[in-house]
């Protein structure tokens, strides 16, 4: 029998030869013949051929179709030149109706049924190994002299016919310091997986367990690894074993085809990837394309300027815009809150800096077809109910949005109105947004930038903001101005230093996320510009699907006119002037915003954030 040592540099076909002559002492290919792609196997009935295929398409990042052969067919000259699928596979599995029932060596004793079969190659993560080595970083299972860890999600695929499972993945430990690499160096090989397509804890994939994978052995995390999955063929077993067949067989997990096939990289048309912390607990990173997050960093240094001179130049954080809007983009439900009734001595005593950025933020949650709430005060409900209504008849948003209020009335309420039951387990929301919302200082009372207390004129919805730092899985941002706006607790060393009455006024309860920009509205209309250039990612949006599916096409009919416009926000304003709501700093009824005029300012804003 031959020995491990020295079959990762063997040539394919030696190496196939040997395994044909069941010369070897190993469990798995992984390792073997560097820099050449190795493939799952699918075999099936001729009339399942068809249907297998377009699932395969479908689904492209677990199953890049190889090759398909023709019925009875055991070569594929495009992958090798002498092989034959009957014997070149370390070991195969054979499956009837839906059941495992036999590991074997060899697949002769079925010729005769094989006569009438399809065999299917199709890309495996093998094949990434070496160019994931020759970017300096270790492959653990290679290490660990085992093979890869597999495990079925809770993901599903796109269905086809008869063809239906969930994704299978594999997994990686990563160091975190070369998270970026190794999603750099797999990204352009596309028939060998493409891109991670989760980076984090397993449980968001309905994994529990990485010391059980379904498939393959346990690999162990070195300190510092971070678990990375890719999308993987083994996919293709769990679609063969639910569709029942009375016949088919696969390769067994790890044990590939090995082809004649240099792996070769496809250009991205996507551009280069980057990764990006979004959450601690549970611990997930998102992935972006280097063109799509600079244009979100242009648009945070666009609302970045300080027309009101405050000093807000002190609080700002290069990347906060990004991170919030990729934590928002891997949301499914999002609750927003707004509301900084400064002006005590009128009624309705709110501002009109908040409403119009809530509106346009709610407004591109609609369109991706996420679910939107919106959480004020008990006394503002009526004014905000109008707004909301005002802003459909405006085209504005596509429907009315669920209007909510907090009251604290246990210490359990907070939790209650989060999460089903108060399950911190079942969340009702992925991502709380607040802007220009007032926010409780570190004496429990609210102030606005004169230091005057209007605690009796809002609510406690921060406590909603503190409950979620302990919800796993729920992450939060503020957008502010000022540094007295709930979320601005990211930044309130930095308020009492440098923002006017500081040391009073300053938020104390903090957000995962902190946008600042110079006006808040403002920052509610580059979050909505930036959430469209997610959409317009090719790279984010392969990473959001799974590489399951069909990428979405920008079909910006859809989603495009729900971003702000000069127009909308001119007719959004009329309406709250009409309704009493006042500019924040002068108190006056006019076309203005925080004391600056709505033309030639705030119109000149949203036509360069566009």
């Amino acid at each position: 029998m031959l020995l491990t040592g020295g079959l990762k540099s063997l040539l394919p076909h030696v190496l196939r030869r040997i395994i044909r002559c069941n010369r070897l002492s190993i469990s798995n290919t992984s390792g073997m013949a560097e820099g050449y792609k190795q493939a799952n196997v699918v075999i099936l009935h001729k009339s399942l051929a068809d249907d297998f295929e377009k699932f395969c398409h479908a689904n492209n990042g677990p199953l890049p179709l190889l090759y398909r052969s023709q019925p009875g067919d055991w070569k594929c000259p495009s992958l090798s030149s002498d092989s034959d699928i009957r014997t070149d596979c370390l070991q195969y599995r054979r499956y009837e109706h839906g059941a495992c029932t036999g590991s074997l060596k060899s697949l002769k004793e079925y010729s005769e049924q094989l006569k009438d079969m399809v065999t299917f190659y199709l890309g495996c993560s093998f094949s990434f190994e070496k160019a994931v080595q020759k970017a300096g970083i270790p492959i653990r299972n290679v290490e660990q002299k085992c093979n890869v860890s597999m495990y079925k999600t809770s993901v599903p695929c796109y269905s086809v016919s008869m063809f239906h499972c969930n994704l299978v993945v594999t997994m990686r430990p990563i160091p975190e310091s070369r998270l970026e690499a190794a999603v750099l160096a797999t990204s352009e090989l596309k028939e060998a997986h493409g891109a991670p397509i989760h980076i984090g804890d397993p449980g968001l994939l309905g994994i529990q367990d990485l010391s059980k994978p379904d498939y393959g052995d346990p690999v162990h995390l070195h300190p510092g690894d971070i678990p990375v999955f890719w999308a993987c063929g083994v996919t293709g077993v769990e679609a063969v074993i639910n569709c029942r067949t009375p016949l088919a067989f696969t390769h067994s997990p790890g044990c590939m085809f090995i082809t004649d096939l240099k792996n070769d990289s496809v250009r991205s048309l996507g551009g280069v990837p980057q990764v990006h912390c979004i959450s601690q607990d549970p611990l997930h990173f998102s992935i972006v394309s280097a063109e799509a997050a600079q244009k979100i960093n242009t648009l945070e240094t666009l609302i970045g300027i300080d027309p009101g001179e405050r000093g807000i130049r002190h609080l700002q954080q290069q990347g906060e815009l990004l991170g919030a809007c990729l934590a928002m983009s891997h949301a499914g439900s999002v609750l927003i809150t707004t509301g900084f009734p400064t002006h005590f001595t009128h009624e309705p005593p709110e501002e009109n800096d908040g409403p119009p950025g809530a509106l346009a933020i709610a407004a591109m949650l609609q369109a991706l077809e996420k679910q939107v709430a919106i959480v004020t005060d008990q006394r503002a409900m009526d004014l905000n109910k109008k707004i909301i209504e005002e802003a459909v008849q405006l085209g504005i948003l596509k429907k009315p949005i669920p209007l909510l209020s907090y009251q604290r009335e246990s210490a359990d309420s907070a939790l209650l109105f989060l999460c089903e039951n108060g399950n911190p387990g079942r969340p009702r929301f992925d991502h709380l947004i607040a802007i220009e919302r007032a926010g409780m200082a570190a004496d429990g009372n609210y102030y606005n930038a004169r230091k005057v207390n209007i605690k009796h004129l809002v609510d406690p919805i921060d406590d909603l903001f503190l409950a979620a730092q302990t919800i796993p899985g729920v992450t939060t941002t503020g957008v502010g101005d000022g540094g007295n706006e709930l979320g601005m607790g990211k930044v309130k060393d930095a308020v009492k230093k440098h923002i006017k009455n500081g040391d009073v006024i300053a938020c104390d309860v903090e957000a995962d996320f902190t946008v600042v920009a110079g006006v808040s509205n403002w920052g509610g209309y580059a979050i909505a510009c930036a959430l469209s250039v997610l959409r317009c990612c090719e790279i984010h949006d392969r990473y959001l699907r799974r590489a399951l599916g069909f990428p979405r096409a920008p079909s910006k009919g859809l989603w495009q006119p729900a971003l702000p416009s000069v127009t909308k926000e001119e007719n959004l304003l009329k309406t709250l002037v009409q309704l009493g709501v006042r500019s924040g700093k002068t108190a006056s009824l006019e076309m203005e915003v925080d004391g600056l005029p709505f033309y030639n300012t705030h119109s000149l804003m949203i036509e360069k954030l566009l």
